[in-house]
């Protein structure tokens, strides 16, 4: 019974905020309306000049982010928020939508998406609320934690503003007040931005579920909230952005800067933050949305949806069952951009397959490779499933990652052929290459390096937590998906074990050649680095015991 009686409570206040807003702007206008009248029947009246008939704007009493100085802030205390400062885009429409369809589900996102033009109408409290309790009623605690850790980083910082987190970088003490939900900003404040402190709306728990409710405290107000955090102390810098609001909240520090809305779309690309001065490296990242959805961004996703699942089985049907220059004409009619360069390799011990060492961005690299050289391969992988075994165009071999067996296993396959592996052992969505594996240089004196590399404009084709049968349905349901497999020369035999060298060295060796050729940059980061942060888990697909009847 609690429940429904906080959704009774809930629509009783959406009542008495609407009602409340129509009642105060009628009695705006009807105010407004009565001035014009009475000053119209009173002859001592006299209207502006025309040069005040339509009086500016008045100017900011503070000074814009860019004229803030950056020396010795060391010792100093540094308040702002993330929305509208932080972050270039000015609604957090399209992180609420990525809470919803990344923790959520296709059909939360549709709910919020025709939401959005009621949303517009709405002041700003309420449409806060209204997007917190659709995008989180009903949603498990831990699977906000995952979008936290996992999802919502990397549009961050794809998002931040390059002035404000100059500033916010320069300062000793960083604290952020938010009126969003602090569970969807703590995280990624504190890991990559090195916040001190997060003090953000608080959202309402039961039985490990959001109920889609503020606590009892309501919506952060920030200005108060600081007085509450700092008492009768001043922090010594404050970032804002134009609203109201934020003149209230900096208003309280001995120095305040804003951050405008002409600043923030900035002019060619001067307040983007490039990556390389990403904070922190973003190598890891989950979650299937390939771009930033804002309201209109999404309605083209959800009107692309039922066309994109057509051709992605179509395209699956091409690959699968079809010649392969026939598969790559028709592939290519439909959308996807296929880029092939560098020369089949010769083969010359006839006894033994050449092993071909890719990069892994997605599941279909080796369908990608053995489409470009024109004959089937053989791919080994550590986990696949059982779905992408049955509809796989070509031979796959689950390894058992007991070296001794694995070993046994690839040299078995090689005698019968060429073969396929991914020594990275898992897929990596950013320009990184993770570190190798060396068994496979133990088993091979011809070796060949593949750089593959994939772009995608609407869905990601990995995942770390989610269903990885549907990795090849999502990639192939892309506009315009594309694929780059590019042939290097094949080793020498002095750069092999059989030269001399040690397995890692062939190993590291052949990394470095494909990051190069990719303009890529090396790691030492390994598959289980990548499923301990993403999925909390270490990424392997334990087989079911058969049951003995």
């Amino acid at each position: 019974m609690v429940f429904p009686m906080e959704l009774l409570k809930l629509a009783d206040w959406l009542l008495c905020q609407l009602l409340a807003g129509s009642c105060y702007r009628a009695a705006m206008r009807v105010k407004n309306y009565g001035f014009l009248i009475t000053n119209a029947k009173n002859p001592s009246f006299r209207s502006p000049p025309s040069s005040q008939a339509h009086p500016q704007p008045p100017q900011s009493p503070f000074p814009p982010v860019t004229k803030c100085s950056l020396q010795g802030r060391e010792s100093e205390t540094l308040v702002c928020d993330i929305h509208g400062t932080l972050l270039r885009p000015q609604s957090f429409f399209p992180y609420f939508m990525l809470v919803a369809f990344e923790g959520g589900s296709i059909f939360r996102a549709l709910l919020l998406l025709l939401s959005s033009p009621f949303l517009w109408v709405l002041g700003h409290d309420l449409k806060l609320r209204t997007m917190i309790f659709i995008s989180f009623c009903g949603l498990r605690v831990r699977d906000m934690e995952s979008v936290s850790r996992a999802v919502l980083p990397k549009f961050y910082l794809e998002g931040l503003h390059a002035h404000a987190y100059e500033v916010l970088a320069s300062a000793g003490r960083k604290v952020v007040f938010t009126s969003v939900p602090r569970v969807m900003v703590e995280g990624f404040l504190r890991e990559y931005l090195s916040v001190d402190d997060v003090v953000g709306t608080e959202l309402q728990t039961s039985g490990g579920y959001f109920t889609g409710l503020v606590s009892g405290s309501g919506l952060l107000v920030k200005h108060r909230a600081l007085k509450a955090y700092f008492g009768e102390k001043r922090p010594e810098i404050g970032l804002g952005g134009p609203s109201f609001h934020d003149h209230l909240f900096i208003s309280l520090c001995k120095e305040a800067y804003l951050v405008t809305k002409e600043e923030a779309k900035g002019s060619a690309g001067s307040v983007v933050l490039p990556r390389s001065k990403y904070p922190k490296p973003l190598v890891f990242h989950d979650g299937r949305l390939a771009f930033l959805p804002t309201p209109l961004a999404t309605l083209s996703m959800f009107l692309w949806l039922p066309l994109g699942i057509v051709l992605a089985i179509f395209r699956l049907f091409v690959g699968i069952y079809l010649p392969y220059k026939l598969a790559i004409f028709l592939g290519t009619l439909s959308g996807v951009k296929f880029k092939i360069s560098g020369s089949k390799p010769t083969k010359s011990d006839r006894r033994k397959g050449i092993l071909y060492v890719c990069t892994h961005r997605t599941l279909l690299d080796p369908v990608f490779l053995s489409t470009s050289l024109g004959q089937p391969l053989t791919a080994v992988t550590y986990s696949l499933s059982k779905m992408s075994e049955i509809i796989a165009p070509i031979k796959t071999v689950r390894l058992t990652r007991d070296r001794g067996k694995d070993g046994e296993t690839m040299q078995k396959l090689l005698s019968e052929g060429d073969l396929v592996v991914c020594p990275e052992g898992t897929t990596c969505r950013e320009p990184y290459l993770l570190r190798f594996s060396s068994l496979f240089a133990e088993l091979a004196d011809e070796i060949v390096p593949v750089a593959m590399d994939a772009h995608v404009s609407m869905f990601y084709g990995t995942t770390a937590s989610g269903l990885k049968c549907l990795d090849p349905i999502f990639f192939l349901m892309n506009p315009r998906p594309c694929y780059h497999v590019q042939l290097l020369e094949k080793l020498p035999r002095e750069l092999t074990c059989a030269g001399g060298l040690s397995s890692h060295d062939v190993a590291n060796n052949i990394q470095k050649q494909l990051a190069d050729a990719l303009g890529f940059e090396c790691t030492s980061l390994t598959r289980r680095d990548k499923y301990m942060m993403l999925a909390g888990n270490e990424g392997i697909v334990k087989e079911k015991k058969k049951k003995l009847f």
